[in-house]
Protein backbone atom coordinates (compact mmCIF):
# COMPACT_ATOMS: atom_id res chain seq x y z
CA UNK A 1 0.00 0.00 0.00
CA UNK A 2 0.96 3.30 -0.97
CA UNK A 3 1.89 6.34 1.34
CA UNK A 4 -0.21 9.75 2.00
CA UNK A 5 0.90 12.42 -0.01
CA UNK A 6 0.83 15.11 2.90
CA UNK A 7 2.28 17.91 0.88
CA UNK A 8 -1.62 18.24 -0.65
CA UNK A 9 -2.83 19.67 2.83
CA UNK A 10 0.28 21.12 3.62
CA UNK A 11 -0.48 23.35 0.76
CA UNK A 12 -4.40 23.78 1.48
CA UNK A 13 -3.36 25.20 5.23
CA UNK A 14 -1.37 28.24 3.53
CA UNK A 15 -5.06 29.48 2.28
CA UNK A 16 -7.61 28.26 5.15
CA UNK A 17 -5.46 29.51 8.74
CA UNK A 18 -6.74 27.72 11.87
CA UNK A 19 -8.93 25.07 10.47
CA UNK A 20 -6.49 22.43 9.88
CA UNK A 21 -9.01 19.93 10.81
CA UNK A 22 -11.48 20.77 8.55
CA UNK A 23 -8.96 20.82 5.09
CA UNK A 24 -7.71 17.19 6.64
CA UNK A 25 -11.44 16.04 6.79
CA UNK A 26 -12.84 17.21 3.34
CA UNK A 27 -9.21 15.46 2.33
CA UNK A 28 -10.57 12.35 3.83
CA UNK A 29 -13.53 12.76 1.88
CA UNK A 30 -11.76 12.81 -1.13
CA UNK A 31 -9.85 9.88 -0.71
CA UNK A 32 -13.15 8.08 0.24
CA UNK A 33 -14.61 8.54 -2.70
CA UNK A 34 -16.98 10.62 -1.61
CA UNK A 35 -18.88 14.65 -2.06
CA UNK A 36 -18.16 17.56 0.86
CA UNK A 37 -20.51 19.90 1.98
CA UNK A 38 -19.46 22.84 3.15
CA UNK A 39 -21.96 24.32 5.70
CA UNK A 40 -21.57 28.48 7.14
CA UNK A 41 -22.32 31.68 6.81
CA UNK A 42 -20.99 33.57 4.01
CA UNK A 43 -17.03 34.81 4.25
CA UNK A 44 -15.48 32.65 6.14
CA UNK A 45 -13.74 30.46 3.81
CA UNK A 46 -15.89 27.73 2.02
CA UNK A 47 -15.07 28.66 -1.44
CA UNK A 48 -10.98 29.21 -0.69
CA UNK A 49 -10.93 26.15 0.73
CA UNK A 50 -12.30 24.42 -2.09
CA UNK A 51 -10.14 26.43 -4.45
CA UNK A 52 -6.98 25.64 -2.34
CA UNK A 53 -7.67 22.02 -2.95
CA UNK A 54 -8.28 22.29 -6.64
CA UNK A 55 -5.04 23.77 -7.19
CA UNK A 56 -2.85 21.32 -4.75
CA UNK A 57 -4.39 18.66 -6.17
CA UNK A 58 -3.62 19.50 -9.77
CA UNK A 59 -6.96 18.54 -10.96
CA UNK A 60 -9.24 19.66 -13.84
CA UNK A 61 -12.06 21.83 -12.03
CA UNK A 62 -14.90 24.30 -12.98
CA UNK A 63 -17.05 26.79 -10.84
CA UNK A 64 -20.75 26.91 -10.86
CA UNK A 65 -22.52 30.02 -8.80
CA UNK A 66 -25.69 29.12 -8.53
CA UNK A 67 -28.17 30.95 -8.83
CA UNK A 68 -32.47 30.54 -9.37
CA UNK A 69 -31.82 31.13 -13.12
CA UNK A 70 -28.94 27.97 -13.14
CA UNK A 71 -30.33 25.39 -15.78
CA UNK A 72 -29.58 21.89 -15.36
CA UNK A 73 -28.40 21.72 -18.90
CA UNK A 74 -25.30 24.22 -17.13
CA UNK A 75 -24.58 21.20 -15.19
CA UNK A 76 -25.14 18.41 -17.67
CA UNK A 77 -24.52 19.53 -20.49
CA UNK A 78 -26.41 19.97 -23.61
CA UNK A 79 -26.82 19.24 -27.55
CA UNK A 80 -26.82 21.49 -30.57
CA UNK A 81 -27.80 20.71 -34.04
CA UNK A 82 -24.98 20.73 -36.77
CA UNK A 83 -25.83 21.48 -40.05
CA UNK A 84 -22.42 20.33 -41.48
CA UNK A 85 -22.81 17.06 -40.42
CA UNK A 86 -26.73 16.68 -39.96
CA UNK A 87 -25.94 15.33 -36.28
CA UNK A 88 -26.71 17.01 -33.02
CA UNK A 89 -23.26 17.90 -31.11
CA UNK A 90 -22.82 17.51 -27.56
CA UNK A 91 -21.53 20.53 -25.82
CA UNK A 92 -20.17 19.49 -22.15
CA UNK A 93 -21.38 21.09 -18.92
CA UNK A 94 -19.55 22.30 -15.75
CA UNK A 95 -19.92 18.58 -14.63
CA UNK A 96 -17.61 17.17 -16.94
CA UNK A 97 -14.54 17.56 -14.94
CA UNK A 98 -12.35 16.42 -11.91
CA UNK A 99 -13.27 18.88 -8.97
CA UNK A 100 -16.78 20.89 -9.32
CA UNK A 101 -17.13 24.06 -6.84
CA UNK A 102 -20.85 23.91 -6.39
CA UNK A 103 -21.12 27.29 -4.86
CA UNK A 104 -24.05 27.87 -3.19
CA UNK A 105 -25.84 25.01 -4.01
CA UNK A 106 -29.07 25.88 -2.04
CA UNK A 107 -29.68 28.61 -4.30
CA UNK A 108 -30.85 26.84 -7.04
CA UNK A 109 -34.11 24.91 -7.83
CA UNK A 110 -35.15 21.62 -8.38
CA UNK A 111 -34.72 20.28 -11.21
CA UNK A 112 -31.15 21.58 -11.67
CA UNK A 113 -30.67 20.01 -8.09
CA UNK A 114 -31.97 16.43 -9.58
CA UNK A 115 -29.27 16.79 -12.57
CA UNK A 116 -26.55 17.49 -9.67
CA UNK A 117 -28.07 13.95 -7.82
CA UNK A 118 -27.69 11.71 -10.90
CA UNK A 119 -24.04 13.17 -11.65
CA UNK A 120 -23.17 13.12 -8.14
CA UNK A 121 -24.90 9.25 -7.21
CA UNK A 122 -23.98 7.91 -11.05
CA UNK A 123 -20.68 9.76 -11.77
CA UNK A 124 -22.58 10.43 -15.17
CA UNK A 125 -25.05 12.65 -16.88
CA UNK A 126 -27.83 12.10 -19.28
CA UNK A 127 -28.55 14.38 -21.85
CA UNK A 128 -31.52 13.71 -24.55
CA UNK A 129 -31.04 9.79 -23.88
CA UNK A 130 -27.28 9.67 -24.36
CA UNK A 131 -25.22 8.49 -21.29
CA UNK A 132 -21.86 10.61 -20.72
CA UNK A 133 -19.76 9.55 -17.98
CA UNK A 134 -17.57 12.38 -16.07
CA UNK A 135 -13.97 12.13 -15.64
CA UNK A 136 -12.13 10.42 -12.92
CA UNK A 137 -11.55 11.10 -10.07
CA UNK A 138 -14.91 13.45 -9.77
CA UNK A 139 -15.38 15.00 -6.58
CA UNK A 140 -18.41 17.26 -6.08
CA UNK A 141 -17.01 20.36 -3.20
CA UNK A 142 -20.67 21.91 -2.54
CA UNK A 143 -21.21 25.03 -0.25
CA UNK A 144 -23.78 26.49 1.44
CA UNK A 145 -25.91 29.22 3.40
CA UNK A 146 -27.72 28.23 6.41
CA UNK A 147 -31.15 28.02 6.20
CA UNK A 148 -32.68 31.03 6.34
CA UNK A 149 -30.50 33.12 4.30
CA UNK A 150 -32.14 35.34 1.45
CA UNK A 151 -33.12 33.20 -1.45
CA UNK A 152 -32.02 29.75 0.10
CA UNK A 153 -33.93 26.70 0.43
CA UNK A 154 -33.03 23.39 2.03
CA UNK A 155 -31.66 20.67 -0.07
CA UNK A 156 -33.80 17.24 -0.32
CA UNK A 157 -32.44 14.81 2.19
CA UNK A 158 -31.94 12.48 -1.13
CA UNK A 159 -29.41 14.94 -2.30
CA UNK A 160 -28.29 15.44 1.48
CA UNK A 161 -27.48 11.75 2.03
CA UNK A 162 -24.98 11.59 -1.58
CA UNK A 163 -22.66 13.93 0.74
CA UNK A 164 -19.97 11.79 2.31
CA UNK A 165 -19.65 14.56 5.09
CA UNK A 166 -20.95 18.15 5.90
CA UNK A 167 -18.27 20.44 7.81
CA UNK A 168 -18.62 23.88 9.23
CA UNK A 169 -15.80 26.48 8.73
CA UNK A 170 -17.03 28.39 11.69
CA UNK A 171 -15.12 31.83 12.69
CA UNK A 172 -11.64 32.25 13.31
CA UNK A 173 -9.81 32.88 16.58
CA UNK A 174 -7.99 35.97 17.13
CA UNK A 175 -4.78 35.06 16.70
CA UNK A 176 -5.63 33.49 13.35
CA UNK A 177 -7.88 36.36 12.07
CA UNK A 178 -4.72 38.84 12.56
CA UNK A 179 -2.65 36.32 10.43
CA UNK A 180 -5.15 36.37 7.79
CA UNK A 181 -4.85 40.38 7.24
CA UNK A 182 -1.72 40.78 7.45
CA UNK A 183 -1.10 37.74 4.96
CA UNK A 184 -3.56 39.26 2.73
CA UNK A 185 -2.56 43.07 3.53
CA UNK A 186 0.20 42.97 0.24
CA UNK A 187 -0.96 39.26 -1.44
CA UNK A 188 -3.48 36.90 -2.45
CA UNK A 189 -2.50 33.32 -0.85
CA UNK A 190 -4.39 31.04 -3.30
CA UNK A 191 -1.33 32.53 -6.17
CA UNK A 192 1.21 30.74 -3.36
CA UNK A 193 -0.51 27.17 -3.14
CA UNK A 194 1.59 24.86 -5.57
CA UNK A 195 0.29 21.62 -7.41
CA UNK A 196 1.93 18.48 -5.49
CA UNK A 197 -0.61 16.13 -6.91
CA UNK A 198 -2.22 14.71 -9.79
CA UNK A 199 -5.73 12.78 -11.29
CA UNK A 200 -3.46 9.66 -10.86
CA UNK A 201 -1.89 10.26 -7.68
CA UNK A 202 -5.74 10.77 -6.05
CA UNK A 203 -6.69 7.56 -8.07
CA UNK A 204 -4.17 5.65 -6.77
CA UNK A 205 -4.56 7.28 -2.78
CA UNK A 206 -8.28 6.05 -3.62
CA UNK A 207 -7.29 2.46 -4.52
CA UNK A 208 -4.74 2.31 -1.39
CA UNK A 209 -7.82 3.64 0.89
CA UNK A 210 -9.97 0.57 -0.51
CA UNK A 211 -7.22 -2.02 1.19
CA UNK A 212 -7.36 -0.59 4.09
CA UNK A 213 -8.62 -3.11 7.08
CA UNK A 214 -11.56 -2.57 8.86
CA UNK A 215 -12.43 -5.69 11.41
CA UNK A 216 -15.59 -7.39 11.78
CA UNK A 217 -16.05 -6.03 15.41
CA UNK A 218 -15.33 -2.41 14.00
CA UNK A 219 -18.52 -3.32 11.80
CA UNK A 220 -20.41 -4.19 14.03
CA UNK A 221 -19.36 -1.13 15.85
CA UNK A 222 -20.61 1.07 12.87
CA UNK A 223 -23.79 -0.48 12.21
CA UNK A 224 -24.74 -0.20 15.67
CA UNK A 225 -24.07 3.42 15.91
CA UNK A 226 -26.12 4.24 13.24
CA UNK A 227 -28.83 1.59 14.01
CA UNK A 228 -29.12 3.68 17.65
CA UNK A 229 -30.16 6.72 15.12
CA UNK A 230 -32.95 5.47 13.50
CA UNK A 231 -34.59 4.47 17.11
CA UNK A 232 -33.45 7.29 19.03
CA UNK A 233 -36.51 9.56 20.91
CA UNK A 234 -35.04 13.02 19.32
CA UNK A 235 -34.74 11.70 15.78
CA UNK A 236 -37.95 11.46 12.69
CA UNK A 237 -35.51 10.00 9.94
CA UNK A 238 -32.12 8.43 11.45
CA UNK A 239 -28.98 7.30 9.23
CA UNK A 240 -29.29 5.76 6.12
CA UNK A 241 -27.40 2.51 4.71
CA UNK A 242 -25.45 4.75 2.47
CA UNK A 243 -24.96 6.69 5.32
CA UNK A 244 -23.49 3.78 7.87
CA UNK A 245 -21.37 2.62 3.85
CA UNK A 246 -20.03 6.10 4.16
CA UNK A 247 -18.32 6.25 7.95
CA UNK A 248 -16.94 3.62 6.87
CA UNK A 249 -15.30 4.59 4.00
CA UNK A 250 -14.46 7.52 5.82
CA UNK A 251 -12.89 5.80 8.69
CA UNK A 252 -10.68 4.32 6.24
CA UNK A 253 -9.42 7.55 4.58
CA UNK A 254 -8.83 8.79 8.45
CA UNK A 255 -6.39 5.50 9.15
CA UNK A 256 -4.94 5.51 5.83
CA UNK A 257 -3.96 9.88 6.39
CA UNK A 258 -2.84 8.72 9.99
CA UNK A 259 -0.34 6.39 8.17
CA UNK A 260 -2.03 2.30 8.98
CA UNK A 261 -3.67 0.13 6.92
CA UNK A 262 -6.08 -0.99 9.50
CA UNK A 263 -8.87 0.98 11.48
CA UNK A 264 -9.37 1.89 15.26
CA UNK A 265 -12.04 2.89 16.80
CA UNK A 266 -11.04 6.01 17.29
CA UNK A 267 -11.35 6.59 13.37
CA UNK A 268 -14.93 6.05 13.53
CA UNK A 269 -15.69 7.82 16.30
CA UNK A 270 -13.19 10.96 14.97
CA UNK A 271 -15.49 11.31 12.00
CA UNK A 272 -18.95 9.68 13.20
CA UNK A 273 -20.69 13.74 13.33
CA UNK A 274 -19.41 14.64 10.26
CA UNK A 275 -20.62 11.60 8.11
CA UNK A 276 -24.18 11.39 9.81
CA UNK A 277 -24.91 14.99 11.33
CA UNK A 278 -26.78 16.03 8.05
CA UNK A 279 -28.00 13.21 7.29
CA UNK A 280 -30.24 13.41 10.49
CA UNK A 281 -34.03 14.61 10.64
CA UNK A 282 -34.97 15.89 13.88
CA UNK A 283 -38.37 15.00 15.31
CA UNK A 284 -40.52 18.68 15.74
CA UNK A 285 -40.58 18.71 19.75
CA UNK A 286 -36.44 18.41 19.37
CA UNK A 287 -36.61 21.16 16.53
CA UNK A 288 -38.69 23.47 19.13
CA UNK A 289 -36.31 22.77 22.02
CA UNK A 290 -33.05 23.54 19.51
CA UNK A 291 -31.87 20.28 19.83
CA UNK A 292 -29.03 19.94 17.61
CA UNK A 293 -28.33 16.74 15.56
CA UNK A 294 -24.52 17.34 16.69
CA UNK A 295 -25.57 16.73 20.04
CA UNK A 296 -27.67 13.62 19.45
CA UNK A 297 -24.66 11.95 18.08
CA UNK A 298 -22.22 13.19 20.08
CA UNK A 299 -24.75 11.82 23.27
CA UNK A 300 -24.77 8.18 21.08
CA UNK A 301 -20.85 7.98 20.24
CA UNK A 302 -20.33 8.07 24.11
CA UNK A 303 -22.98 5.52 25.45
CA UNK A 304 -22.04 3.31 22.88
CA UNK A 305 -18.95 1.79 24.20
CA UNK A 306 -16.05 1.63 21.47
CA UNK A 307 -14.84 -2.27 20.41
CA UNK A 308 -11.36 -4.00 21.98
CA UNK A 309 -9.29 -4.66 18.61
CA UNK A 310 -6.59 -7.12 18.68
CA UNK A 311 -4.40 -5.37 16.00
CA UNK A 312 -2.68 -2.44 16.76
Amino acid sequence: MGIYNREITGEVRKVIIGKNEVADKVMMAILAGGHILLEDIPGVGKTTLALGFSKSLGLDYKRVQFTPDVLPGDITGFTVYNRATGVFDYKQGAAMCNLLLADEINRTFSKTQAAMLEVMEERQVTVDGVTYEVPKPFVVIATQNPIGASGTQMLPESQLDRFMICCSMGYPDTKSQIRILKERLNAQPLEEVRQVSSAEEVLRMQEDVKQVYVSDELLEYMTVLCEVTREHGNVELGVSPRGVLALCQMSRACAYMRGRDFVKPDDVKYVFIDVCAHRLVLNAKSVMNHVRAEDVLQMIAEEIPMPKIAKS
